[in-house]
Order: structure tokens, then sequence, then C-alpha cells
């Protein structure tokens, strides 16, 4: 169980404008991510280091983003100006935490730009929607060889400023935030504030940069 990545929604600007902001200020440019099909999202991918990346994503007007949790989150948080959607966790096998959660996973897959396709199963997108501060988890059906991590190096999430409870989180994550966050650092802020991700603190090759 490790955190996998992070998904922030696009702005006003759309899917390409806010890559390429938030691509600017970390000094690294975004790559086309594909297309979930069954989500009616699309994305666009920097890897970071450590088998983590981090990902823009944008709603689309598809008959799936109606009707499935991940696509009525983003188009939520875009139609607020867009930003931190939410943090992600993964794990090698769903079974427990849907057991734990009463909840069944989804599948989820994504058409690349090259004609692959990347899936995987995720479970607590509704816990997200209801409670931003929470992450949802996933599991990689895909080969290690297909990760969006693949190609990063030079740029490192170092920390993550959570508005929220740190012992909330700790339960959702059933006792193991510890193991999860273990080389990330965490601050949490107001938990009167609107719950979620505030920020995250990234090491570039420019120094440390905030967004």
């Amino acid at each position: 169980m490790h955190l996998d990545h992070l998904s922030f929604a696009a702005g006003p600007e759309g899917l390409n404008g806010t890559a390429e902001r938030l691509g600017d200020a970390l000094g690294a440019p975004f790559h086309d991510g594909g297309f979930h099909p069954r989500f009616g999202t699309r994305n666009r991918i920097l890897p970071l280091a450590d088998g983590q990346y981090l990902e823009v994503v944008e709603v689309l007007d598809h008959p799936a983003a109606d009707k499935a949790p991940f696509g009525q989150a983003v188009r939520a948080r875009s139609l607020q100006g867009g930003g931190w959607l939410g943090w992600v966790v993964a794990v090698d096998d769903l079974g427990p935490v849907e057991e734990r959660l009463g909840r069944s996973a989804v599948d989820g897959m994504r058409h690349l730009p090259d004609g692959g396709l990347l899936q995987w199963r995720q479970v607590g997108v509704k816990g997200l929607q209801s409670d931003p501060q929470l992450p949802f988890f996933i599991q990689w059906l895909s080969g290690p060889e297909a990760h969006p991590s693949n190609g990063g190096g030079d740029i490192a999430l170092v920390k993550l400023e959570i508005a929220g409870e740190h012992q909330r989180v700790d339960e959702w994550l059933g006792g193991l935030s510890d193991v999860v966050l273990k080389d990330t650092g965490i601050d949490w802020v107001d938990s009167n504030a609107q719950p979620g991700i505030v920020a995250a603190h990234f090491d570039t090759p420019r120094g440390r940069v905030r967004i």
C-alpha cells in the first residue's frame, strides 16, 4: 500500500492550459495520457520519482461522465474553478479494502495515445466525493512497465498539505496511514476549512515548488 498519484482537475483554461501552467511551474511538460471511456474523462500525465505521478484530468461531454462517480467528481471540482481533486493509494489486492469499506470495486481503463490499453480496478471515489480529504484506492491490472510513472525521476513529491483530520484518514486507510505516507510529509491544516488537498510540495531541479 503506497501513495500512487495525485489528481488535479482542469480549470477554466481546460486540460491543456492547466497542464501547461503546472508544467511551467514544475519545469517539465505533461504528456497526453489518453481517454477513460468508463468515466468520461481524459488526462495529461507527469511522471514523478519513486513510482508516483501527477495527472491533470478533464471531464468530457460523454454519457459516462454523468453516471460514473469519478466523472462526477471531476466535473464538480472543475465547476468550482479546478484544483486539487484527490490522492490515490495503490494496493496489491483490493479485496480487503472492499470488505472494510463495504463497497465493490469498479473496472477502470485508459486508451493510450499509442493505441495501448491501461487497466486497473478502483474503489472509494464516493468517499472522496463526500469527504475530499480521503484518498481512493487502485489496484493495477496492467504490468509495471505500463505504469504512468515510467520516465520520471527529476521531480519528487515531498509533502502534502491536507485540510482534514489525521484520525479520520488513518481509519479510512485501515490504520496504515504511516505506511502509506512514510516517504511523504503531511501538514494537517485547519480542519474547519473545506476538506481535501490544499497544496502539494515538489522537489524539482529548480528547487522546491508549492502548487
